[in-house]
């Protein structure tokens, strides 16, 4: 009789542990629990969306690793465990013979860059981790979560191949610096591998010491992005910059278990975010200034709701803040949806593609939220339905 009764006990803590939601912060962690929770049952309403997130995750079982230390060139410290790249939109001077310095075209790529590999590997490790703990978390192989803690450690804990918990070199421009407060945007996705981290919970790959190691990574790089002359540059930024700033801050923050602090930034991106970079009719007149205005005032506004998001997890309601006259992240929505469906044609400069496309997922989100039917819900892919957010 006692072994049946711990065999109960055993299989209804089994049951629970399934149900219990994993601890992310971007990503909906109710319908993540959901979803698994259905996948594990037997239905196949997902069937599609897994067969496809696993496809992608067999791939990411051949990535990497990824690291820093693998650029052709060192960083001006001398170490190549700095991340170090360049910017985007400046080019060679014409009227200098050795080109310096250089001078900025907005919207237009410099090929160089790509002669520098930090942003390229960051981009792929995120990616890659990404995958690979969505797919341990919903199908539970083991083989997804060891490959995606094989990653993490390379690029963030090993002691040959780690990065240095700041960006001092990022987004420099030759001939006029080292380093800018701008090149912050480059580690906004790092807030995928936060909720990658989450997902790999549970994990016999991901042992106590691996998490331990990351928060000890990101405490150093959240203080870097605190009290260094570029964070604070970054921090003071009105655009997309200084959005993109606080989305990183408010969840690497949640992280480390610092809500308080976390809530104090959400509580101020009313006034300091929102207010300032849309006007009442929706307009967001600091990326619409842009060569791409479109992809800025998406990219822009894509950044707010993740900061909505992030305030759920500490009780401060964005998605709803509005300013006496109106100002609020469902004017901006609102003032981009006719464009994305052609029912106005774009007006201001866009250079390169006009990708209606890049609205969908924040139009996605915001009819979850809102339940408006002008927002439909269109052109999300599949994954999606997987993970909610």
């Amino acid at each position: 009789m006692i072994r049946v009764i711990s065999v109960v006990i055993a299989a209804a803590i089994a049951a629970s542990a399934q149900t219990i939601n994993p601890r992310v912060f971007v990503f909906d962690a109710n319908q993540l629990a959901s979803v698994r929770q259905s996948i594990r049952s037997g239905h196949t309403d997902y069937a599609a969306a897994l067969a496809r997130l696993e496809r992608d995750a067999q791939k990411a079982l051949a990535s990497g690793p990824f690291s820093v230390v693998t650029k052709d060139v060192a960083p001006p410290s001398g170490d190549k465990h700095d991340y170090m790249s360049q910017a985007p939109y400046f080019w060679p001077n014409p009227a200098n013979a050795n080109g310096l310095p250089y001078i900025r075209r907005d919207g237009e790529r410099n090929p160089e860059i790509d002669k520098i590999n930090n942003h390229r590997v960051m981009d792929q490790m995120e990616s890659a981790v990404e995958t690979l703990a969505i797919a341990y978390y919903f199908t539970g192989k083991e083989e997804y979560a060891a490959k995606a803690a094989t990653l993490l450690r390379a690029f963030f804990l090993d002691a040959s191949t780690r990065m240095n918990p700041n960006l001092q070199f990022a987004q420099a421009i030759p001939g006029v610096n080292t380093g800018r407060g701008i090149g912050l945007i480059e580690t906004r996705g790092l807030t995928r591998v936060i909720d990658a981290i989450g997902l790999l919970s549970g994990s016999s790959s991901w042992i106590s010491n691996d998490q331990k190691g990351m928060e000890q990574w990101f405490a150093k790089f959240l203080q870097w992005m605190l009290d260094s002359k570029n964070g604070r540059e970054e921090a003071a930024a009105k655009n997309n910059h200084g959005t993109f700033y606080d989305v990183q801050v408010v969840t690497f923050a949640l992280f480390l278990n610092r809500r308080e602090f976390a809530r104090t930034v959400l509580n101020e991106a009313g006034s300091k975010r929102i207010a300032v970079q849309i006007e009442p009719d929706g307009r967001q007149p600091l990326e619409l200034a842009r060569t791409k205005a479109w992809s800025y005032s998406v990219g822009n506004l894509d950044g707010l709701m993740l900061l909505a998001r992030l305030g759920e997890h500490v009780g401060v309601d964005l998605w709803d803040y509005q300013t006496r006259d109106g100002r609020g992240i469902r004017k901006a929505l609102e003032f981009l949806v006719p464009f994305a469906l052609g029912e106005k044609k774009w007006s201001y400069q866009q250079l390169g593609d006009w990708p209606p496309q890049m609205l969908f997922p924040p139009m996605r989100r915001a009819a979850t939220h809102y339940g408006n039917r002008k927002l439909p819900v269109i052109g999300a892919e599949e994954r999606s339905n997987l993970v909610g957010f």
